[in-house]
């Protein structure tokens, strides 16, 4: 008797779904709908204990994922402590320029992948999920949060991101959205890694509805 892995089952049922999905997108030809929003340039570059400066992607980078508008930063805080902060926004996702994933892009920058998984963030009463990923590179380790944001919903899963996307672009004729991603180094622990990326979430999260609409 052959058995089929479950796990290998629930992939391809998803890949199948998505393939569906992708081209129902294309096949959507309706302008979408212009959300007013502010450009990322204007993000504070002080809030809380943090101050950062602006480190701009060379333009083959930029071209390459794509973003109608971007930052990429790093801020200190006083203890001289660094989180890298990335916002890739994208108007629209419907003619290829979608958001790349941080698990297909940092392999490709030579960083190794130790452990991924979830992270439940506390914000104003709730708690918000987002992908906590561990990464190496010869002695460098990094702690990678990133998430999914736009048109009000904050999303971790890669899947359920592509599910969203489609569904508000039937229903809201949208697929406007960003890429949120912080990094620090695991220099000194990485419990203290992650409650500096918590920290670093808890402060950043309430400017973002700015330059991300809802």
């Amino acid at each position: 008797m052959h058995n089929e892995n479950p796990s290998s089952f629930r992939f391809w049922i998803a890949a199948i779904l998505l393939l569906a999905a992708s081209v129902s997108l294309h096949a959507l030809s309706r302008s979408e709908v212009a959300i007013a929003r502010d450009p990322l340039s204007k993000l504070p570059y002080e809030f809380a204990s943090w101050k950062g400066e602006e480190r701009p992607l060379p333009s083959k980078v930029v071209q390459a994922v794509s973003v109608t508008d971007y930052t990429d930063r790093v801020y200190l805080n006083s203890e001289r402590d660094a989180v890298s902060l990335y916002i890739g926004y994208y108007d629209s996702q419907r003619t290829g320029s979608t958001i790349h994933s941080p698990k297909n892009c940092l392999p490709g920058a030579g960083w190794e992948p130790i452990r991924s998984g979830y992270i439940s963030v506390p914000m104003n009463g709730k708690t918000v999920a987002v992908n906590e990923y561990v990464i190496q590179r010869d002695r460098d380790k990094l702690m990678v949060f990133y998430w999914y944001q736009g048109r009000g919903r904050v999303i971790a899963g890669e899947y359920s991101g592509k599910f969203w996307m489609v569904a508000d672009a039937i229903s809201r004729n949208r697929t406007d959205g960003a890429l949120v991603r912080l990094m620090t180094p695991m220099k000194d622990s990485e419990s203290e890694a992650q409650s500096r990326l918590v920290s670093f979430t808890q402060a950043l999260v309430p400017y973002l509805n700015q330059f991300i609409p809802k």
